[in-house]
Order: C-alpha cells, then sequence, then structure tokens
C-alpha cells in the first residue's frame, strides 16, 4: 500500500472518529448523572438512535485506522489521529450555536502545519509484528494496574477529576488496542484469517474494545470535557508510539534537518492538540449547560 494512501486513511479515520466523538457526546447529556462508569450508563445509551449513530461512525472510522496499520506504521498512523480535533472543533462550535474564534483557527493552523510537516519528515522503518511475550508481560504489568487505580479512584471521584483519571485509562486502553490491531492486521494480510485467529491478539481486542468504550462514554458523562478530550488525544498516540517502539521494534529513521524539524513538529501538534481540545471541550460544556436549563 502506497504510504499517501495510509496517511489518506489516517485523515478518513480521524474524520471519523470527530464525528463519532461529538455525536456521542451529545447523546451522554441526558443519561442520569448516577448511571456515571457502569453498565447502566451504555443500556441508556443503547436505546437513543444518536449513539448508535456516533458509535457507528466511530467504528467505520476504526475499519479505516485498522487498513492504514495494515501496511502502516503506529509511529506514523497514531499521531496522524489527533487531526481529528480539526473536523471536531468546528463541529461542536455549530452545535453550540458559536463561532470559532481567531485565536482557535491559529492553533487549527499550527496542528495542520505540524502534520504536514510529520508526513513529510517521518520516515518509519517496520518493526517485526510478532511481539515476545517478555514484552507483553512487561505492558500488562505496567498497563493493566493503571488502568485499574484509575477506574477504582474514578468510581469514588466525581467532575473533573473523574473526567481526567477516565480519560488516562482510556488513552492507555486505545493505546493497547492500537497495537493488537496492528498485530491482528498484519496476521490477516500475510495469513488470512485461519493466520489471525491462532493468536490471543483478535480475542484480546475485542475485550479491550469493549471495556474501553464503557469508559469513554463514562469521561464523557463526567463532564469537564475541557480536560478529559486533550487528555485522551494527547497520551493515545502517544502511548501507541512508545508500545509500537517496544513491543512490534518499529523506529523512525531521522538525519539531516528531519531531526531537528520532528520534534518541533511534534511539539507544535501536542500543544495544538491540547489547546484545541481543550476549546472542544469548552463548547460541548456550554451546550451541555442550555440542555440543562431547558430540562
Amino acid at each position: 500500500m502506497p504510504q499517501g494512501l495510509v496517511v489518506l486513511l489516517a485523515f478518513l479515520a480521524a474524520v471519523c472518529s470527530a464525528i463519532g466523538i461529538v455525536i456521542r457526546q451529545r447523546a451522554t447529556m441526558e443519561v442520569p448523572v448516577e448511571q456515571g462508569v457502569s453498565t447502566a450508563m451504555l443500556a441508556t445509551l443503547a436505546r437513543k438512535r444518536l449513539w448508535w449513530a456516533g458509535t457507528t461512525a466511530a467504528v467505520f472510522g476504526y475499519g479505516c485506522q485498522a487498513l492504514a496499520l495494515t501496511h502502516g506504521s503506529l509511529l506514523v498512523v497514531q499521531p496522524l489521529l489527533v487531526s481529528s480535533l480539526l473536523f471536531a472543533l468546528p463541529i461542536s462550535a455549530w452545535l453550540a450555536d458559536r463561532r470559532v474564534t481567531a485565536r482557535e483557527w491559529a492553533w487549527a493552523f499550527l496542528l495542520t502545519v505540524g502534520l504536514a510537516v510529520f508526513v513529510v519528515v517521518a520516515q518509519a522503518r517496520p518493526g517485526h509484528n510478532q511481539p515476545q511475550l517478555t514484552a507483553w508481560g512487561v505492558v500488562t504489568v505496567i498497563v493493566a494496574p493503571l488502568v485499574a487505580v484509575c477506574v477504582m479512584v474514578a468510581a469514588r471521584t466525581s467532575g473533573r477529576q473523574r473526567a481526567v483519571l477516565l480519560a488516562v485509562a482510556v488513552a492507555a486502553l486505545f493505546g493497547v488496542i492500537a497495537v493488537l490491531t496492528k498485530i491482528t492486521m498484519h496476521r490477516l494480510a500475510d495469513g488470512g484469517l485461519s493466520a489471525a485467529l491462532v493468536v490471543p491478539a483478535p480475542y484480546l481486542l475485542v475485550v479491550l474494545a469493549a471495556v474501553a468504550t464503557v469508559l469513554q462514554q463514562s469521561a464523557f458523562h463526567a463532564g469537564a470535557l475541557q480536560m478529559s478530550v486533550p487528555t485522551m488525544l494527547v497520551l493515545e498516540p502517544l502511548l501507541a508510539v512508545l508500545l509500537g517502539a517496544f513491543v512490534l521494534g518499529e523506529h523512525l529513521v531521522l538525519s539531516g534537518p528531519a531531526s531537528v524539524a520532528l520534534p518541533v513538529a511534534v511539539a507544535a501538534m501536542a500543544a495544538a492538540t491540547i489547546a484545541l481540545g481543550r476549546n472542544e471541550g469548552a463548547y460541548e460544556e456550554q451546550l451541555e449547560a442550555v440542555v440543562a436549563r431547558r430540562s
């Protein structure tokens, strides 16, 4: 698959992800407060057509991401997904009956430039796609307690603290899911369905995706979107890149001007993502306040 097609699929995944995030955030607004971090919340959402529309968009986006990872590196595909904010922000602003400000357009421009530089200079070398048991053991020892502690503490708190803790757990799970998706798609492309089904990756993928979906909706439901949205969008690609390097042996080849341009581009992307994520969350919270007053 040409690198250009990998990038196109990653951007298409980002568009669908943005639509899915905004719609599912909207669907959580009418869920009772006491249903946070519970399967009861998911059961309530499952009765809403709006939530299913958002979930459909998110699933389609995941399919595009999976196709991009079939022949593309985690180190390239995952950072490109932060471009979802370029689409989520204007959608949220429009729904909140607000205009995107000049400052927000400036951050969006910075993110676009950072993404463009990243695409041009990031030359990823493929890994082995056959992770060692030791590597997975280390990941499990680190990620599992992190997610468990975040969820347990979040269940006993509320507001901003709950939202951020759940966002950290979601980012960690989606980082692992990205690696499992890469492994599954690689085996599927090389050996077909039979080769993919004889390894644990696709089964773990389904379980973790279900858990991550519940936690993500709980993070939306907890409010404080100005904190939870950027936390998810920054930490997820960062963790996926680290796992891609540690578990799959992927790496970037940098030399000359690229060794300077890439870190600058990544720093610009991170700063713009945090700023735009806070703004997108602010629009969602404004709309949530309006809905609360009307109910």
